[in-house]
Formats: structure tokens, C-alpha cells, sequence
């Protein structure tokens, strides 16, 4: 993966060269192409990164919380939809990454984003919805039951099962 070019990409100061050595970052970043399956973290919207970078013997420790704002479109009405997702993290950055476990050290910077993407994509709704108790639309004629109703028949029987139909049990 290219590196960015983000406030996310953290040199190491002499200071996170010494295991037990700390640094924290508090930033605010815009990350274009956020989005999961159904939501998405708007490019104009930041997210907020509050995060502790500690040294270990095997590289460096991130943990900390990852914040922001999602919208998308509601599942069943298509009405627009929002809602904050935030995530804590705990995570290995070590020069021989193991993959999908740790994330790579180089030896003079930390990239943060990949660790950032990841762990909000995880957690960006599949399924997000207006309300619990959304009707969704007629399959009909497209009403939003949530607005008003339809005179649709709200129930087609499937005529390759008309056969069942006549078994009497």
C-alpha cells in the first residue's frame, strides 16, 4: 500500500525508540472513501482520533478511541439515515507485520490510516435503519409506509407452490 500523506503518517521521535516510551496523538482527519457496505463516514466529516503510542519490544503499541459521524440510507424506507460509530483500539504496529493481525513499522515512520480505516469500516452499520419499528416501502407501488398506506394487496402467493396448497394435512 503507497504511503499517505495524512496527519495520520507519525514520524518516530528518538523518544519512541526506548521501549516503555509513550507519545499521544489527538487529531481531527478527513479520510476520503470511508464507506462500508450500507453507511459511509462522509470525507467531510473528520474523525476523531484520540490515541496513545506506546514502545514495546516488539514495536509499537496503539490504543485508543476512533470517532465519527456515518450516514447512509435506511434499509427498508431509503429515507436518509445518521449516526455516530466509535471504536476503541488496541493494536501491534511491528516491522514484520504479521497479515491481518499487525500492522507494519517502517523504521523512521508509523502510518496510522490503514489501522484507522479498518477499524471503523468494522464497525459501520450493515443494515442501518430511520427507526426500529421502520415499514419500509410497498413492493408494489414504492409507498413509504412510514408516511402513509397503500390499497396494494399485501400478500401474492407464489403460483409455483399452488400445488402445497391443496394437500390436506
Amino acid at each position: 500500500m503507497p504511503p499517505t500523506s495524512t496527519t495520520l503518517r507519525i514520524p518516530l521521535a528518538a523518544a519512541l525508540r526506548h521501549p516503555g516510551s509513550s507519545r499521544p496523538v489527538t487529531a481531527g482527519v478527513a479520510l476520503a472513501g470511508l464507506g462500508g457496505v450500507a453507511a459511509e463516514i462522509p470525507s467531510t466529516s473528520p474523525v476523531d482520533v484520540d490515541l496513545v503510542l506506546e514502545r514495546v519490544p516488539e514495536g509499537i503499541v496503539v490504543r485508543g478511541t476512533l470517532s465519527g459521524a456515518w450516514t447512509a440510507a435506511c434499509s427498508r424506507c431509503l429515507e436518509p439515515v445518521s449516526g455516530d460509530v466509535a471504536v476503541h483500539v488496541d493494536e501491534l504496529f511491528e516491522p514484520s507485520p504479521l497479515e491481518g493481525e499487525t500492522y507494519l513499522l517502517e523504521e523512521d515512520v508509523i502510518d496510522l490510516e490503514p489501522m484507522v480505516r479498518d477499524a471503523l469500516l468494522l464497525e459501520l452499520p450493515l443494515a442501518p435503519l430511520c427507526r426500529a419499528d421502520c415499514a419500509g416501502l410497498c413492493p408494489n407501488c414504492g409507498v413509504n409506509h412510514n408516511v402513509e398506506r397503500c390499497d396494494c394487496e399485501t400478500f401474492e402467493p407464489d403460483p409455483r407452490w399452488a400445488a402445497l396448497r391443496s394437500i390436506e394435512i
